[in-house]
């Protein structure tokens, strides 16, 4: 089975299902999660099907660098940057990653617990 097809993130970035894309480029897209855990709740993926942390290929590595930089830019064009903000990139059913696809999670706009599970 074709990974892109059945991936919901893949079907977006190729613009099969409308989201309300924040920001695109080549290589990352930025959208709103649909079941927001706080105020601001960013998805931000790779446009590369990568299943996860630990499936991805050590040439994709700049990735996480790159999703970080976004993060940054949308904390400060969503107001979050000053008081704090929270980036999660869950890997496996274990660590609670729900698509599988490599995706950073950008949380705030209130006050986030120190408890992480």
């Amino acid at each position: 089975m074709d990974e892109r097809a059945d991936c919901i993130f893949c079907r977006i970035a190729d613009g099969k299902i409308k989201s309300n894309i924040l920001y695109q480029d080549e290589e990352l897209l930025a959208f709103p999660d649909i079941n927001p855990l706080a105020p601001t709740h960013i998805l931000i993926i790779p446009r590369k099907h990568i299943a996860s942390v630990a499936e991805m290929p050590t040439q994709d590595a700049h990735l996480i660098g790159d999703m970080a930089k976004l993060a940054k830019k949308l904390a400060g064009d969503n107001g979050i940057a000053e008081k704090g903000f929270r980036l999660v990139i869950n890997n496996g059913p274990e660590g609670g990653q729900g698509v599988n696809h490599l995706h950073m999670h950008l949380l705030g706009g209130r006050q986030l617990g120190s408890k992480l599970g």
